[in-house]
């Protein structure tokens, strides 16, 4: 009896400790969501991330948060349904309007467009068609690249006919067709060419075709003068700390970058792309195909298409846009194969979504992904404004070393630049230094330093680093306009 006894409380003991062990495993077994939600609050934590986030597997939504502040002033946090300037992704809204003329017959693709714009120069008109300006084929100058455009023309209200003008009358950079080079004055022309075929404003037509029959509601053409309801503000970072970014009229970015949206609202936009609730399958095959080769991918109308060898056995297709605006950066994000989702709407301006994303994407496919680290360029001009510069560049060296700290070519890059507009030479100079150091193989390294050289009257090492980023990248123009000028 004595034996049975022990035999059947050994049999108790092994069956709860059975179950502890399977408690314990279900407890610490993350999910996807899970997941995501550790990666972003730590780049949150480390001043990388402040905005909203939505993630969708297979269709359905699992994870939206916001992280930080949709308003610092009055301490209004970011949420899911906080509205974000969407900068570049507004290009994609911009080329399914052109679409949808195109299937009324009221646009062709192929037509110069001259036809649709009487008064645009003949001479650049007759030659560039709206498959060039959707696919950045034009050769048109890129407005938001011209000197002192920022200080001089975007705080400006401008109407569509009269903005136009600031880049109509320029020569082409090439001939049209011939290469892929981005350009924000190609799809202001495109929105200048709806409100001109359509009979309504560019704002209003938008509305009609894609957002009222979607339901997104919290989408629209951002406007200052208009009060909206769960605007984000913006802002930049300076070190640890923020300002208020710089102010643009919204008419400057216009159908290349004005429109505003929730990660909420990009999801239906996702869902009905799925559809041909919109345009119809022969037009959506245009919507995403992989017209021109951008040197990175190929480029569809207002997407970029990537095929990415490493998130499943096959090729895994990425369809995609960035967008950066004053004080805000954004991302969206599709497989449509699997139908996942990423889309990242920031409000401190400049940060590194494409890593994030990158990391949510391995997170849904079950791949290895790197948590992130804290930015050494932050920490290096912090120290630099406390402490100086040489003891700066002396702690630089510690971090460098340290596993905890991340060096970020784009980071340094922009703190360089911090230091150079705010008129501290020396500090960029040495931070471009440092990049160069790191990077030594990337032009836009040289470029920043060449820039900085130049600008305290060092033509001779600005020449030398101009030179070396040409020739690191040959593609760089600007650069060989300038190493033209100053070589003289």
């Amino acid at each position: 009896m004595k034996k049975k006894l022990n035999h059947n409380i050994a049999k108790v003991i092994a069956l709860t400790i059975f179950m502890l062990l399977t408690t314990i495993n279900i407890a610490f077994a993350q999910t996807k969501s899970d997941k995501i939600d550790k990666l972003m609050s730590q780049y949150s934590e480390y001043g990388q991330f402040n905005g909203s986030v939505l993630v969708a597997e297979k269709g359905k939504v699992i994870y939206k948060k916001g992280f930080g502040m949709a308003n610092m002033e009055w301490n209004i946090p970011n949420q899911p349904n906080t509205k974000h300037r969407l900068g570049s992704v507004s290009k994609q809204f911009t080329a399914l309007l052109i679409l949808k003329l195109v299937e009324q017959v009221k646009l062709k693709l192929d037509t110069p467009i001259s036809a649709y714009l009487p008064d645009y120069p003949k001479k650049t008109g007759d030659v560039i068609t709206l498959h060039h300006l959707l696919t950045h084929t034009s050769g048109i100058p890129n407005y938001t690249s011209f000197p002192n455009f920022f200080k001089e023309v975007s705080r400006n209200p401008y109407s569509p006919e009269t903005f136009v003008k600031q880049f109509s009358d320029l020569p082409l950079q090439f001939t049209p067709g011939e290469k892929f080079a981005y350009s924000n004055s190609g799809y202001f022309l495109l929105g200048y060419i709806i409100e001109k075929v359509s009979g309504k404003t560019y704002e209003n037509y938008l509305q009609e075709i894609i957002f009222k029959p979607l339901k997104m509601n919290n989408s629209g053409y951002d406007n200052s003068s208009v009060i909206l309801k769960n605007r984000a503000s913006g802002y930049e970072k300076n070190g640890k700390s923020y300002v208020n970014t710089s102010f643009i009229d919204m008419s400057i970015p216009y159908a290349a970058g004005s429109l505003y949206s929730t990660v909420e609202d990009l999801y239906l936009w996702d869902q009905s792309l799925y559809s041909n609730q919109l345009l119809s399958s022969k037009s959506m095959d245009l919507f995403f195909g992989s017209h021109i080769d951008t040197g990175r991918g190929k480029y569809g109308y207002g997407w970029n298409i990537n095929d990415v060898p490493n998130l499943k056995n096959d090729n895994v297709r990425i369809v995609e846009h960035g967008g950066g605006i004053n004080g805000f950066n954004t991302v969206i994000s599709r497989i449509p194969s699997d139908k996942n989702l990423v889309v990242l709407l920031n409000n401190t301006g400049g940060t590194n979504l494409n890593e994030m994303n990158k990391a949510i994407l391995s997170i849904l496919y079950d791949k290895p992904f790197d948590m992130p680290k804290m930015s050494m360029a932050i920490a290096l001009q912090d120290i630099i404004a406390e402490k100086g510069l040489t003891v700066g560049l002396e702690e630089a060296k510690a971090l460098k070393n340290s596993d905890k700290y991340a060096f970020k070519e784009d980071e340094m890059n922009g703190i360089g630049y911090q230091f150079l507009q705010s008129g501290k030479n020396k500090e960029a100079i040495e931070i471009f230094k440092l990049n160069v150091e790191k990077f030594p193989k990337s032009g836009n390294a040289y470029d920043s330093l060449g820039e900085a050289y130049l600008k305290v009257g060092n033509k001779e090492l600005a020449i030398v680093n101009y030179k070396k980023s040409v020739e690191l990248d040959p593609k760089n123009e600007a650069g060989k306009k300038v190493l033209e000028e100053i070589s003289k």
